[in-house]
């Protein structure tokens, strides 16, 4: 092999090398969540609750009930009630809409006094937690305070046959840093040996993907 094609062969597999170690650094392993516990030592109220689609609202106009009504949000995500048609509800926490209707229903009555209360919810996607993959029955759930992988995974029927429980991974939006994170997740230990340290808490808006067995 000539002085040159020998030059040549050794930059090139210099420059693989490099290429290859630099692949290795960039591939970074999940995180994990730190365990949480089967009951909580001490439960605390969520976020507050923001309204989504098919959600279903009483709005209670004080002293005035044939203002109020019993509606469905529209998948559009708006309402519709006497006196006010078309009002967009979804993103609103129940305060913020009765607001809304305060202001509109201001136009008819005196200092109206408006309350909203959700009765049956489903919430946004940023608030559902969904869980994909081999599972008894894939499927997008409420968040609800203080919900953890166990509380998902009962909702939801546990692992399908096939499942690699131990192989799952949680993806969640860090809103501090506007990026996607990924953790390890280990659902077979929780739910086939009780592992305590298996279970997390989840976030709203958590992905749970569960991938089958290669077997």
């Amino acid at each position: 092999m000539s002085t040159v094609l020998r030059l040549r062969f050794l930059f090139s597999a210099t420059a693989l090398g490099g290429l290859a170690l630099s692949g290795c650094a960039e591939a970074r392993p999940a995180q994990q969540l730190p365990p949480a516990a089967f009951v909580a030592l001490q439960e605390g109220p969520g976020e507050e609750y923001v309204i989504g689609p098919l959600d279903e609202l009483t709005i209670f106009v004080w002293r005035n009930p044939e203002l109020g009504a019993s509606v469905q949000v529209r998948p559009d995500g708006r309402i519709t009630t006497p006196l006010i048609n078309d009002m967009p509800a979804v993103g609103k926490t129940p305060s913020m809409l009765a607001e809304d209707i305060k202001l509109q229903l201001s136009q008819y009555i005196q200092e109206p006094i408006v309350s909203v209360i959700v009765n049956k919810f489903a919430g946004t996607f940023s608030q559902q937690v969904r869980i994909v993959g081999a599972t008894e029955k894939p499927s997008s759930i409420p968040y609800r305070a203080n919900m953890t992988l166990l509380d998902a995974m009962i909702a939801v029927g546990g692992l399908s046959e096939y499942a690699a429980g131990n192989r799952a991974r949680l993806v969640r939006f860090d809103k501090q840093t506007g990026k996607q994170k990924e953790y390890n997740l280990r659902i077979g230990d929780l739910l086939k040996k009780g592992e305590s340290k298996a279970n997390v808490m989840l976030m709203p808006g958590d992905v749970i993907i569960i991938p089958e067995s290669n077997f």
